[in-house]
């Protein structure tokens, strides 16, 4: 090979090398700007995440308080009905005390009327005037809610009657009232006095 002929393939390769360098940097350019558009994607991606979660937050923020609202409005509801069971109340048994306090006049006047003697026509007029004050009495106990409760010959009570005796009797069942002692006396369907009354039991 001739000296020319080498040197012209060193041009050759001296030529080609600029190029190969030139190649070389384009792929670290497009290296690098992979790696730029892959960091942009992430902080993207982050950035999508952290908006995901602080939305989750509101949503679960804004249920908590529906929630707080609901249960605010429904003890509301509650206080409200009990305050008006309350009222009720207070106007339905405001004469539970004094109601309790006449019923031994109503005793009283009916032991009056029983100890008079009917035939008696001495007597005949006072009963007249007793049984009428009576009757005028009862009257306005029950214009007022207030009712008798007089349970001879029915089943025992415990939520209405007092057993002061228990007496065996095959005549009648177990636990029938046999006697009434004392009548039991109610306010708008609440006991006030319990009736007091002789049980019978097994022979």
């Amino acid at each position: 090979m001739s000296r020319e002929t080498e040197t012209d393939q060193q041009k050759d390769q001296d030529a080609v090398q600029p190029d190969e360098a030139v190649q070389a940097e384009e792929v670290m350019v497009n290296e690098a700007g992979s790696e730029e558009v892959s960091n942009e994607e992430i902080e993207q991606e982050l950035l999508e995440e952290e908006q995901v979660s602080e939305t989750e937050q509101l949503q679960q923020q804004v249920a908590d308080a529906n929630d707080n609202v609901l249960r605010i409005q429904a003890e509301m509801q509650n206080m409200r009905r009990r305050a008006e069971r309350d009222v009720e109340n207070a106007h339905k048994f405001a004469l539970d005390k004094f109601s309790a306090d006449l019923l031994p006049v109503v005793d009283n006047l009916e032991r009056a009327l029983s100890a008079i003697n009917a035939e008696d026509e001495s007597q005949k007029a006072i009963a007249e005037g007793i049984e009428l004050t009576l009757k005028s009495f009862l009257d306005v106990l029950v214009r007022f809610k207030v009712e008798a409760v007089d349970p001879a010959g029915e089943p025992f009570d415990a939520n209405l009657h007092q057993a002061v005796s228990m007496v065996p009797n095959p005549d009648m069942e177990p636990n029938t009232v046999m006697d009434v002692f004392q009548k039991g006396y109610t306010l708008n369907g609440r006991l006030i006095r319990p009736a007091m009354v002789v049980v019978s039991s097994a022979a």
